[in-house]
């Protein structure tokens, strides 16, 4: 019950700022006030899904970001993408990869509609914040993690394998 409302809330909040005229920069889904370690929430439902992975992206390569994705891409081609659960989880240099104008950003809302989510790390959009004068803008389909290493601990300790391209 808790992942729908959470995703229903998350649309809600997304149309709300949409028709407001603030528009969907600040409106990237949010876990900062609902994470909780011992009980993961996930932007997409995955009932049927047999494997789970977590892909760690921390480096500010493009090349990386491409393998990553490919990567991701034949797990969902090999396994189908109703019998896996793939979160990539960016965080220091690597959260350049969700960044609005990120050369991968079209392939992100892509797979984020074969329902392959894409966490972005709170503490390091904090530091950016503190060099850029603002929060970064991340693609619309990124949801905000309070830190990105505690998103894959706590998705280690729910079964999900760890990957690092």
């Amino acid at each position: 019950m808790k992942k729908v409302s959470c995703k229903i809330y998350a649309y809600l909040l997304v149309a709300l700022l949409s028709i407001s005229g603030i528009g969907t920069a600040l409106a990237n889904v949010s876990m900062l006030h609902d994470f909780s370690f011992n009980h993961p929430i996930f932007l997409h439902d995955h009932p049927f899904a047999k494997r789970k992975l977590v892909v760690q992206v921390s480096q500010a390569n493009p090349e990386r970001w491409t393998l990553t994705l490919n990567t991701a891409q034949n797990l969902l081609n090999f396994f189908g993408q109703e019998k896996i659960q793939i979160v990539i989880v960016a965080f220091g240099p690597g959260l350049k990869m969700e960044l609005k104008n990120s050369p991968v950003a079209q392939k992100i809302a892509a797979m984020n509609a074969e329902g392959v989510e894409f966490d972005a790390c709170h503490n390091t959009m904090e530091e950016m914040k503190k060099k850029i004068g603002h929060l970064p803008v991340l693609v619309p389909s990124a949801v905000i993690v309070p830190a990105g290493i505690v998103r894959i601990m706590q998705l280690e300790s729910d079964g999900f394998n760890y990957v690092k391209p």
